[in-house]
């Protein structure tokens, strides 16, 4: 008997060594790529202070199940003991500094799938933005690929976001039209000897409607991210609500997500999380 896309997204999440059936995320590896505006504000995550008080805040609510985050965030987080008994996520790479003329040439600068086993945290994250014109996508497809491999070998799932991106007046835009989000799925799906540690981390695309089109592409589990978010209670809403219909799919398993909830527009954090939190 023929399968189920279900079944096999199922069997996919639970092994091997799947971390969470449904679950809740928070990321902060924004500022060691150079990306720490939110909205208008372009330094709002520079105040180390600040950002970890709001991490606390979001890992100490109900059904917060983990972090994402580079070395320096995630070794703040356990001294102040915010990670007992969270999910533990690592960046990977953010070599391709927002702005730079090498952005595509994303090379591996965080942590090594090495670092993440001597650690022991669950997993890794790695970013992939290709973009047709700019040689340097080839780089990091190639690094990306041996990266998934070596996460593979120490049985540690690796989380991948990709993306079509393009320059526009100079600035890399990612491309959120389904088919652009349906390609890369299908690139990244396969990358690497082995598929069966790698997640991906998808958005959801312009028309939310699109997304069952873009989660046929692969039968991987998938996470959603948050991406950015108007700076009105409006446009957050409108996101909680995109969340939610994704959220449906057979392959969506949980969302990681990092700005919008830590600094929502109307500054509640606790809110911001616990609707997110409900949507799962």
């Amino acid at each position: 008997m023929t399968p189920r896309i279900s079944d096999i997204a199922a069997t996919r999440a639970r092994r091997p060594e799947a971390i969470a059936e449904a679950a809740m995320i928070i990321a902060a590896d924004h500022p060691a790529r150079g990306a720490l505006a939110v909205g208008d504000r372009r330094l709002a995550m520079a105040n180390r202070v600040d950002l970890l008080e709001r991490m606390c805040l979001a890992l100490s609510r109900p059904g917060v199940d983990g972090v994402l985050a580079t070395a320096d965030i995630l070794e703040d987080l356990l001294l102040l003991g915010a990670l007992d008994g969270k999910v533990a996520m690592g960046s990977m790479n953010r070599g391709g500094l927002a702005g730079a003329a090498f952005e595509m040439d994303d090379r591996f600068t965080g942590h090594r799938p090495e670092d993440l086993a001597r650690l022991r945290f669950d997993a890794g994250k790695l970013l992939l933005r290709i973009d047709y014109d700019d040689p340097g996508s080839l780089s990091t497809l190639e690094t990306t690929a041996r990266v998934i491999d070596a996460m593979a070998a120490l049985r540690l799932p690796v989380f991948v976001e990709p993306f079509i991106s393009r320059r526009v007046d100079g600035k890399v835009r990612n491309d959120l039209g389904a088919e652009a989000v349906t390609t890369s799925v299908a690139i990244a799906a396969g990358l690497g000897g082995t598929s069966a540690y790698t997640w991906l981390k998808l958005p959801v695309t312009r028309d939310p409607d699109d997304m069952a089109q873009v989660c046929e592409t692969s039968t991987l589990p998938v996470v959603l991210l948050g991406g950015e978010v108007g700076a009105t209670p409006e446009s957050q809403a409108g996101a909680y609500e995109k969340w939610r219909k994704a959220l449906r799919l057979p392959t969506v398993q949980g969302l990681v997500v990092g700005r919008s909830l830590l600094y929502p527009a109307d500054g509640d954090v606790t809110a911001a999380v616990d609707t997110a939190v409900g949507l799962l």
